[in-house]
């Protein structure tokens, strides 16, 4: 069996998915006004120069001593009630054709991002991915996160997890994929057969010049629309899993084979997902 393994922020999404959902928390009154000002500022820094080991861990930190005695409940509340808002409309479409393609190919997708386990199985789910590996909170008896992380999904640790997960389902990683934007993510995409560095650092950039590694850039986020499951008219309109429709600055799309395995290995798809991207973000 082969896998795709992608990394979320910058990768699969145009921003930080940790930082894009600092407004509605915010208005929700999780977030103070100077946490709302740094978050904007750390998201322009993220935007310029990428992520770094120094970087990486204030924001953690940062996030930990903020999210301290917040109810996860509320929390997961409030991302599946602004996603579609937040999330959907920064979403790459040339990843979603990757996905397809390596659907189309049979082999096994994974999110794997250091973003919390809140926001990365949402959008995992929302996508029809397999799985999602993600950094997750400890939480007390109360439901509310202590500071602390029971699992940070970065650097050595995202390379760690996937191990864990081929050996788990018999993945061949010499045969495998995985795509990220970051230096960081290096021990990941060493671990594959086929690393591509998507919209790479400077630092990536250099190290996948060095390694002959594929770079590819990704630049034309889409707006995700869900759509109510609908009876194909016709037995064709299923044999591509892609209906197209084209309209002015409007382009449609839907996976059409949702509810049927499209993995040559037998993995169901996760039903209940099916969606189209149109406006550009």
């Amino acid at each position: 069996m082969e896998a795709a393994f992608f990394d979320l922020d910058k990768t699969v999404i145009a921003k930080s998915s940790v930082l894009a959902f600092g407004r509605p928390l915010y208005r929700e009154g999780l977030l103070s006004r100077s946490a709302l000002l740094k978050s904007a500022y750390n998201q322009a820094i993220y935007q310029m120069r990428g992520a770094d080991e120094a970087r990486m861990e204030r924001a953690r930190n940062q996030m930990l001593s903020i999210t301290r005695g917040w109810e996860q409940a509320r929390v997961t509340g409030i991302v599946r009630e602004t996603f579609e808002k937040i999330v959907a409309p920064i979403i790459y479409a040339e990843a979603l054709e990757l996905f397809e393609e390596h659907l189309d190919a049979g082999r096994k997708i994974f999110l794997v991002s250091s973003s919390p386990l809140e926001i990365v199985s949402h959008l995992a789910e929302y996508l029809g991915i397999d799985e999602c590996i993600a950094s997750r909170s400890r939480i007390d008896a109360e439901g509310r996160y202590t500071g602390e992380l029971e699992f940070y999904a970065y650097g050595p640790h995202k390379a760690a997890a996937i191990q864990e997960a081929a050996a788990r389902d018999g993945i061949d990683l010499s045969r495998s994929y995985a795509y990220s934007d970051s230096i960081t993510d290096t021990p990941m995409l060493e671990l594959v057969g086929h690393p591509v560095a998507v919209n790479p650092d400077r630092e990536l950039a250099r190290l996948a010049r060095e390694q002959d590694w594929e770079i590819r850039e990704f630049d034309e986020p889409v707006r995700l629309l869900r759509r109510v499951p609908t009876p194909s008219p016709a037995p064709t309109a299923a044999v591509g899993g892609v209906l197209a429709a084209v309209g002015l600055g409007v382009a449609g799309y839907r996976w059409a084979a949702q509810n049927r395995d499209r993995h040559s290995g037998g993995h169901p798809r996760t039903p209940g997902s099916p969606f189209a991207f149109g406006q550009r973000g």
